[in-house]
């Protein structure tokens, strides 16, 4: 079995993110998606973590646990892509002659 290869770009993963209902009200604002983007990383991680410990007991799927594992990575290149456009603009706009 194949994993598919998937194109995540910043503006596709932050509208991801920001389309993911959480039911808070103060979802709409740029903070609160980047903590949503966080949380979800931080969560798909702890998911593949526990399933490879899982595994290495002897339990567990051996395909799950790839699959977790690839969505965790897919998820921190998002993550680490999203931080360092954000880091960049900054350092644009900090660049900016007043």
């Amino acid at each position: 079995m194949t994993m598919p290869i998937i194109t995540v770009t910043p503006s596709t993963a932050a509208n991801a993110y920001k389309s993911v209902d959480t039911g808070t009200t103060s979802g709409a604002d740029f903070g609160g998606v980047l903590q949503r983007a966080i949380e979800g990383t931080i969560d798909v991680n702890k998911e593949a973590e526990s399933l490879s410990t899982q595994a290495i007991a002897g339990g567990g799927n051996l395909t799950e646990v790839v699959a977790a594992v690839s969505k965790a990575e897919l998820a921190l290149q998002t993550a680490t892509t999203i931080r360092d456009r954000v880091v960049q603009a900054y350092q644009d706009i900090m660049k900016m002659p007043i």
